[in-house]
């Protein structure tokens, strides 16, 4: 029931095909993820990486749901879940803007594709760690991460919204923007490669 792009009504092999189709920045790498069994009766899942230079800067995920009954709460048939984590200089975590900046480089990436969409919710999260002992030479780490979902109007437009969500994560990583006339503002590279 969760093959895509194998079983499953038209709408939903016409978004998987979309989301196949999208080609992101050169910096950013997608590969197929088991889909989740219990969110939707189909889905189609993607991981995402951002590196440069052999460096992860950025990594995430992109879940395509489909419910051809409907969801109330997503006002529609399908539903876009993502998750994009970056690491921070510990200076830039403390900065109380930060959370309404991250999530407007999500609706700004949307809004600039020219993407409809509705019910846009999620969280941004910074996290902080310090290290003591036996780790007290590592420096200082801090992380982002922003879970959000959203019901994409035109399903068949599934491909524009993995694009706008591969620019969030390029973002996220400390990316410049592609050129494309707007004036956005990268978070600063961080240090070292990212741990797990």
């Amino acid at each position: 029931m969760n093959d895509p792009g194998v079983a499953g009504p038209f709408a939903f092999r016409e978004a998987v095909a979309a989301l196949e189709a999208a080609r992101p920045r050169a910096e950013v790498r997608l590969s197929p993820l088991p889909a989740p069994r219990r969110l939707a009766p189909f889905a189609h899942a993607l991981a995402a990486s951002v590196g440069t230079d052999g460096e992860e800067l950025a990594d995430g995920r992109f879940v395509l749901l489909h419910d051809p009954a409907g969801e109330e709460s997503w006002r529609g048939e399908f539903r876009v879940v993502t998750l994009a984590r970056a690491d921070l200089e510990p200076e830039l975590a403390a900065d109380p803007l930060l959370p309404e900046v991250a999530w407007s480089w999500l609706t700004e990436s949307l809004d600039l594709r020219a993407l409809a969409y509705r019910e846009a919710n999620g969280t941004v999260t910074r996290a902080g760690s310090s290290y003591f002992g036996g780790l007290a030479e590592r420096p200082a780490r801090a992380e982002l991460e922003l879970r959000a979902s959203w019901t994409p109007a035109d399903p068949a437009e599934a491909g524009g919204h993995l694009l706008a969500w591969c620019g969030l994560l390029a973002q996220c990583a400390g990316l410049p923007p592609e050129s494309n006339g707007s004036a956005v503002t990268a978070l600063p590279r961080r240090r070292g490669p990212r741990q797990a």
